[in-house]
């Protein structure tokens, strides 16, 4: 095959919540040994789940799914609501918070507009743990609406349009999420909100913007139920590169399908470890006969 140029997209891989997480699990396995529960997956990678059950972790959904429960229970990166919390109290289980800072900060503002009065829209993906746990910060709050996308913004009927309120899942396309918030700030001038989606979604996407400006060709290296994984995958379609493909790992790239491009751009999603990147480089250098390697900052 002939000579290829591959762009990395920089930043790229584990953010800053992702690292925390995973340190909070590792840590939790050294001062208590194994099994350690987590509820739901610490983060959305299939490696780093599969890596950590091999150290002794044992995902679960429900506390009622653990069998010895003086053994420690890790919350996830994504959070989790209030009653999740009183049922952990409950049951008088060792509870270790392992949720990223940005989503509490998010938690934080939705607990401010519920004590203003105000109706709330929660703007995130249907079902999503993360929205769940945001939504179940005010369990028994009336005036709140869930949307992931414009046409329900538009069929929002808010009663007070003085009194309202936006917060958002922090792992949003941002030019997609856009297009609802600017809606809702036109809509109504008096909204309030903070600026959810975290700074290395923001970044991120921004440097696959970049690649996709360079090349047609992109690798998003990242599980398919990771949010922030997808809305890479999103923004660099949006942003031209329609052939652009979302991996778990390199035994999912068919090189025979690059025999014809000249460039390739590589980025990873939040949650991705970096040795996947690397395995996806060393295939790419026994493809080729000559790869250049070119680092693409935002």
């Amino acid at each position: 095959m002939q000579e290829l140029t591959i762009y990395l997209a920089s930043p790229r891989g584990f953010c800053a919540g992702v690292t925390n997480a995973i340190k909070i699990v590792n840590d939790t396995l050294l001062q208590y040994g194994a099994p350690v529960y987590v509820r739901h997956e610490i983060v959305h990678n299939k490696h780093i789940i599969n890596e950590l059950k091999s150290k002794g972790v044992i995902f679960i959904e429900d506390f009622q799914e653990i069998t010895d429960k003086s053994r420690p229970v890790i919350i996830s990166a994504h959070g989790v609501g209030e009653p999740i919390f009183n049922e952990a109290l409950e049951l008088g289980l060792i509870l270790i918070d392992a949720t990223c800072p940005l989503v509490k900060k998010v938690h934080k503002h939705i607990r401010q507009y519920a004590s203003y009065e105000n109706e709330i829209i929660v703007i995130g993906k249907k079902n999503h743990i993360e929205v769940i746990g945001t939504i179940g910060q005010i369990p028994q709050y009336k005036k709140i609406y869930h949307i992931s996308n414009i046409t329900e913004a538009k069929d929002l009927k808010i009663i007070d349009p003085k009194k309202v309120s936006f917060v958002t899942q922090t792992t949003l396309s941002v030019d997609e999420t856009k297009e609802i918030t600017d809606y809702l700030i036109k809509t109504y001038p008096d909204i309030s909100y903070q600026k959810d989606i975290c700074f290395a979604t923001t970044q991120r996407q921004s440097a696959i913007k970049k690649l996709a400006s360079l090349t047609n060709n992109i690798i998003v290296v990242g599980s398919q139920n990771s949010s922030n994984s997808k809305s890479l995958q999103k923004t660099a379609i949006l942003a031209g590169a329609t052939n652009t493909i979302l991996i778990d790992d390199s035994s999912e790239i068919n090189w025979t399908d690059y025999k014809s491009v000249d460039s390739i751009g590589i980025t990873a999603g939040a949650s991705a470890p970096e040795h996947l990147i690397e395995e996806i480089l060393k295939e790419a250098q026994n493809c080729y006969k000559k790869i250049n390697i070119l680092n693409v900052k935002i």
